[in-house]
């Protein structure tokens, strides 16, 4: 659901007031507020299984994986929040290294992730897979892999950022199937992902 549209567009500064007083998450895309579609059982079974075997994984090391509550910044700073321009959005996961950088000091919106992890629904994997995606590919230059995963079968797509800056795709399918990011030095093992999800008979 897109909040009503003022005379002008919300500029960053005005979605971020919004934004930080709701209790209902949002994204921004160029002046346009979006409501957070929800999630499904299958979504947020396999969110947190990704959340486990990264975090683990993680451990000890100068990487974190932070989920639903991180906002990550893609866009030009310009003249900064008075700007229309940019996106704001919520990945499922996120991966930082090193020290996190923040937009403002209220430390809720990233401008390095590493990796980013989009579990895909119906309602939202074509702009997963289109503008979200170009634009993480032109604002984001610390980010080295985006990983979409679907929700209805076992598969997961990798896209991997290469040394001339194009990109790179992987697709792994079936349970039996891992997915190396070596960015971070993880694996993904499909059994672990799709772990207690079950999908419909086709």
């Amino acid at each position: 659901m897109r909040l009503p549209k003022p005379k002008s567009a919300y500029t960053v500064d005005q979605y971020l007031a919004i934004e930080r007083s709701s209790e209902e998450r949002h994204f921004y895309l160029d002046g346009e507020i979006v409501a957070m579609a929800d999630e499904s059982p299958a979504h947020s079974d396999i969110s947190v299984n990704l959340v486990a075997t990264l975090g683990n994984q993680l451990r000890g090391t100068p990487c974190r994986v932070r989920t639903k509550d991180t906002k990550v910044r893609s866009g030009p700073l310009l003249s900064r929040g008075n700007t229309t321009r940019g996106l704001f959005s919520y990945p499922d996961l996120v991966v930082i290294c090193g020290e996190p950088e923040y937009y403002d000091p209220m430390r809720d919106v990233v401008l390095n992730p590493k990796v980013i992890l989009e579990v895909l629904s119906e309602s939202t994997e074509a702009f997963d897979r289109g503008d979200k995606f170009a634009r993480f590919q032109t604002w984001n230059p610390t980010l080295t892999d985006y990983v979409l995963v679907s929700q209805d079968r076992p598969q997961i797509e990798h896209y991997t950022r290469q040394a001339d800056d194009s990109w790179s795709y992987r697709r792994s399918l079936g349970l039996e199937a891992s997915v190396v990011l070596g960015s971070i030095a993880c694996t993904l093992k499909l059994a672990d992902v799709y772990d207690r999800v079950v999908f419909a008979e086709e």
